[in-house]
């Protein structure tokens, strides 16, 4: 082999035997949910330990009752941990205030949902542009067009919902949550509501924003999206049951890692 050859097998054993380096984003440890339903007690999630790191492509899985909703609105701040500590980018997410947690939805979250949740009556641009209003971003309109721009969609900038396909409507709300500048996009079965071709145009967009550095979370039920995902996490029962990266299971060193943060 040559020198060159050399130097390429060298990077890449390092490459494959070293642990990841990348800034945690997400770090949950320990993490319990309880809902009380009349006289019952629901353990929505049971002990989570996990932690999400820089432009990882992650899609959660599970069935109905597995606890990968509850994931979700805790991931997205719009409920807290019974125990446990959930935190984001270093800040335990369960002692901020109800006005600091409506900052982080507004500014670090950007959320992709599954019935667009876009205002029937407004254009294209004004749903984009709205959370910016509630952020007090400056320059909205061009940071909302900006957003349009990049899901190929600004020649439907004037045009409101109806008069868009579910694909385009997708593609506004993923712009909506682009305007932002988040750290990261939680997006819940993004093409739950799309046929396959559409569905597959949505997440070629996802790809492409993952390939730019983009920190991207997926909740889905469908095997062929978490397949384009680089990460799977299967849920039930309120716990993880399997953590795989493209198809192989995660670093002993990195399951380790989060199992002594448990402790």
């Amino acid at each position: 082999m040559t020198e060159r050859g050399d130097q390429q097998a060298d990077e890449v054993s390092r490459a494959v035997v070293s642990p990841d380096t990348r800034p945690p984003v997400i770090e949950l440890i320990d993490l319990h949910k309880i809902y009380r339903v009349g006289t019952e007690l629901v353990h929505a999630l049971r002990g989570t330990t996990l932690t999400i790191r820089e432009n990882e492509y992650v899609a959660i899985m599970g069935a109905s009752g597995s606890g990968k909703s509850t994931m979700l609105n805790i991931l997205g701040c719009l409920d807290v941990p019974t125990e446990g500590e959930y935190r984001l980018r270093g800040q335990d997410v369960a002692k901020l205030s109800q006005t600091k947690l409506a900052g982080i939805r507004g500014r670090q979250i950007g959320f992709v949902f599954q019935s667009f949740e876009l205002l029937g009556r407004t254009t294209a641009l004004k749903n984009v542009e709205l959370p910016l209003v509630y952020t007090h971003t400056l320059r909205r309109r061009q940071r909302a067009a900006t957003a349009l721009e990049r899901v190929n969609l600004l020649d439907r900038a004037h045009h409101r919902p109806n008069q868009l396909s579910g694909g385009q409507k997708q593609r506004v709300a993923i712009a909506r949550a682009l305007a932002q500048q988040p750290d990261i996009i939680l997006a819940d079965e993004p093409t739950g509501n799309l046929d396959s071709t559409t569905g597959e145009e949505i997440m070629d967009i996802l790809d492409s924003l993952h390939a730019e550095g983009q920190t991207i979370i997926v909740v889905t039920h469908e095997d062929e999206i978490a397949k384009r995902c680089q990460r799977v996490i299967r849920m039930r029962d309120g716990q993880i049951v399997s953590d795989s990266i493209n198809g192989q299971s995660r670093p002993a060193e990195e399951r380790a890692d989060e199992s002594s943060r448990k402790s």
